[in-house]
């Protein structure tokens, strides 16, 4: 009984007391904001056809399927060719500074603003990566991407150091950000702008008094009751938010595998053989027949592809496994990019099979990344945004650092919140388990 309860209070702790999958969740805001902006870069020479005035969805056509299903975007507030221009360079602005990780918790707010605004005001424009950017843009808001690999994470370190130092910090830009976001917000509301479903909008404010809240208890102490409270808080939402995008994935794959044993060309072994003769999925027509050509190359890809689809989502009781398999997804994603020319649906798969990648192996990839900067730019990898904040400086964009508190033990070369590292092993959030 003492056992079950003290495993009880271990996995409590364990989910209250850091957010876990730092390097995990920094891959996915890092994957998913450049799949989205080259995309929208790509796009920019046609994006009046595909969401502003001169596409063939209307805006008449868009409000009568938004008045049905109550999808939120901020392209309906008006039908005027400047007012696309501003959302669609808000778009680019936010998920280029999503990318590096500068305010992510208002970007990736923004981000998803952007996303759900261009997406919903023409539904019928995408390849399925655009279902994936949809989902994930929305889970990224929960998360705290931001603790690694991001210039929210370079300025909590460098203001950790100048409080060692007795030196005052003081965060300017945020109240700023945060009052002027607020005045939008509460402009739109009044004027019936979110007046569709109701989950967006509670969303936009509920995330919006969060960060107020958290400012005004973080100028209290690193230590106080309110705190504690909302770093457990935070850490709860951040660490369920992880299991749903894990999940999502798994779904993805398992009723995308289960689909395919029921259709008679994934069962005869030749599902692949007819995208590759089809003009739109042939951007290189040589390699494509090359591929059609050998019909064990076809039969090998088609049921590999359903058995690791299908097999995957079981994967995660075996590490190794697991391992082996997501390679083989990753790869997969790339040879569909290249030959039936859909990179950023691929983009988007691999984005999302990225929250299953070792912590060990990302953080030996962080560390790579930041040699290769420091060897171009003539220095070392200390002052750039590959390394944790010490003590898991918080990396939401407040220029504090703080020290999750929780009741688990620390043993020697214990544990480091935000680090990656749980009582001195990694914390891969992808095994059962969170064993390493």
């Amino acid at each position: 009984m003492n056992a079950a309860v003290l495993s009880v209070s271990r996995g409590i702790a364990h989910v209250t007391g850091a957010a876990l999958g730092p390097y995990q969740t920094a891959v996915i805001r890092i994957g998913f904001s450049a799949t989205w902006l080259l995309f929208l870069l790509r796009e920019l020479p046609h994006r009046n056809e595909l969401y502003g005035p001169d596409g063939p969805w209307s805006h008449d056509l868009a409000e009568q399927l938004l008045s049905d299903n109550g999808a939120f975007t901020a392209l309906m507030w008006s039908d005027g060719r400047a007012w696309f221009e501003i959302v669609y360079a808000v778009a680019v602005l936010s998920s280029v500074l999503l990318l590096l990780g500068w305010r992510t918790r208002t970007m990736s707010v923004l981000f998803m603003v952007g996303v759900l605004s261009l997406q919903n005001r023409s539904v019928f424009m995408g390849d399925g990566g655009d279902n994936v950017v949809h989902l994930m843009s929305i889970y990224l808001v929960l998360t705290r991407c931001g603790r690694v690999w991001s210039l929210d994470a370079r300025r909590a370190r460098r203001a950790a150091a100048a409080r060692a130092r007795g030196e005052r910090v003081e965060d300017r830009v945020g109240p700023v950000l945060w009052c002027a976001l607020g005045f939008l917000l509460l402009t739109v509301t009044l004027a019936g702008g979110l007046d569709g479903d109701w989950f967006v909008p509670a969303l936009l404010w509920a995330v919006w008094v969060a960060l107020g809240l958290w400012w005004a208890v973080g100028r209290g102490g690193e230590g106080s009751q309110p705190r504690i409270l909302l770093d457990v808080v935070t850490n709860i939402v951040h660490n369920g938010a992880l299991v749903v995008i894990m999940a999502e994935a798994c779904l993805i794959y398992a009723t995308a595998g289960w689909y395919k044993i029921q259709g008679s060309r994934w069962q005869d072994g030749t599902a692949v053989y007819y995208p590759l003769h089809l003009d739109y999925f042939s951007p290189w027509p040589a390699l494509s027949d090359a591929l059609a050509a050998s019909g064990t190359m076809v039969m090998l890809i088609t049921y590999g592809t359903v058995a690791v689809q299908v097999a995957f989502p079981f994967t995660l009781f075996n590490r190794r496994v697991k391992n082996v398999l997501l390679a083989a997804m990753m790869i997969e994603h790339a040879v569909i990019a290249v030959t039936l020319g859909l990179p950023f649906f691929s983009l988007a798969m691999i984005a999302a099979d990225a929250v299953f990648l070792p912590t060990s192996f990302l953080r030996r990839l962080g560390g790579w990344a930041a040699r290769a900067r420091g060897r171009l730019f003539g220095r070392g990898p200390s002052g750039g945004l590959a390394k944790a904040p010490d003590g898991g400086g918080r990396g939401d964009g407040s220029g504090r650092t703080a020290t999750v508190p929780g009741p688990r033990a620390r043993e020697a070369g214990g544990s480091v919140a935000g680090t990656g590292a749980v009582d001195g092993k990694d914390a891969d959030p992808t095994h059962v388990g969170f064993r390493a």
